[in-house]
């Protein structure tokens, strides 16, 4: 057992905030997980479980959880932001002033604000007053499930100072988790957002029918938007080819674990964004960012033909037959453009 390093705070006890609580135990943290439902900490603590999120999964004895905002964040040097992206801003406003000063903010969200446009890094600096060297985004090809039970993965810690970076990616470092650093915050937070977008018409092409040529064709053409986008932003373009791009986008378009695939494909069998919903309380956070990232894309003058499909699919005014019809009557034109 490793000597503990200090105390984490993790805001979210679902499925991706409680498998990173076992990654921060198992990197010698101690952890407490903040829950919005008092029953859910209370199974966590009672069976060393999180029994709705990730069945199971014995979490280690490092973890505890919590209804409580300020028993949460108390003493904690580093928080973990592990909530729904479109509800980040309402509940960091609630969490922010029982966060310690100076503690660092990890953000493992994955989508852009509606409304804003903002980036989630972007968010946490306008609730908290927190500046880029306290803020990290963690992202890359990170399957809930898969990290939970120990199998071997890689991230990107992206912080805009490098020791700051060096810092999350020691505490996180575990037996099974291996982090890289990178300075390019801008650059991992679009590309794990916009592959969530990519997920659902891979997901689609699936749920349609269609098979491998389909589903590459698609994930490559993705990828090509995603880098349109981020590069045009600023972004440096190799973070698109590494782990917070091609890596998460290859694992969220090709697993049946990955809820943006699954969703897709569930439009793509005929079932609506509204039947869909009504059937699950795992949140797809491509359906609800893909309407920000167009919105993006077209303030940033960036051809995004995937996430204008997508959203138009999602929103209910095109089909998936349709967005597929519609991809291949595109007009011809150099790859490289």
């Amino acid at each position: 057992m490793r000597a503990a390093r200090g105390k984490v705070a993790v805001f979210g006890a679902g499925s991706w905030g409680t498998a990173f609580s076992v990654v921060l135990a198992d990197a010698g943290n101690d952890v407490t997980i903040w829950a919005r439902r008092e029953e859910v900490a209370e199974t966590i603590n009672d069976r060393r479980e999180n029994s709705e999120y990730l069945p199971g999964i014995e979490l280690p004895q490092q973890v505890s959880a919590t209804h409580d905002v300020e028993k949460a964040a108390h003493g904690a040097d580093l928080v973990v932001l592990a909530t729904p992206s479109q509800s980040l801003r309402v509940n960091l406003t609630e969490w922010a002033p029982h966060i310690e000063p100076g503690s660092v903010l990890v953000s493992l969200m994955k989508g852009v604000e509606l409304g804003t446009l903002d980036r989630m890094s972007q968010v946490i600096g306008e609730v908290t007053g927190a500046g880029p060297d306290r803020i990290a985004v963690v992202s890359g090809p990170n399957l809930a499930k898969e990290i939970a039970k120990r199998e071997p993965a890689a991230s990107v810690v992206a912080c805009a100072v490098e020791d700051v970076a060096r810092q999350v990616q020691q505490r996180i470092h575990s037996p099974a988790f291996r982090p890289y650093t990178s300075p390019d915050v801008l650059g991992c937070e679009l590309g794990g957002a916009y592959k969530n977008v990519v997920a659902l018409s891979v997901g689609m092409a699936v749920g349609l029918g269609f098979g491998d040529n389909t589903t590459a064709s698609v994930i490559t053409r993705g990828l090509a938007e995603t880098a349109r986008l981020a590069t045009a932003l600023g972004a440096n373009p190799l973070t698109l080819m590494g782990l917070a791009g091609l890596g998460d986008l290859v694992a969220t378009c090709s697993s049946p674990l990955s809820r943006n695939r699954t969703f897709g494909e569930k439009l793509g069998r005929g079932m609506t964004t509204d039947e869909i919903l009504a059937t699950t309380r795992q949140v797809a956070e491509g359906a609800k960012s893909c309407s920000s990232l167009l919105a993006l894309a077209e303030r940033t003058g960036v051809d995004a033909p995937i996430a204008e499909h997508v959203d138009a699919v999602v929103a209910g005014r095109m089909t998936a037959p349709e967005m597929m019809d519609a991809f291949i009557a595109r007009d011809t034109k150099s790859e490289t453009e």
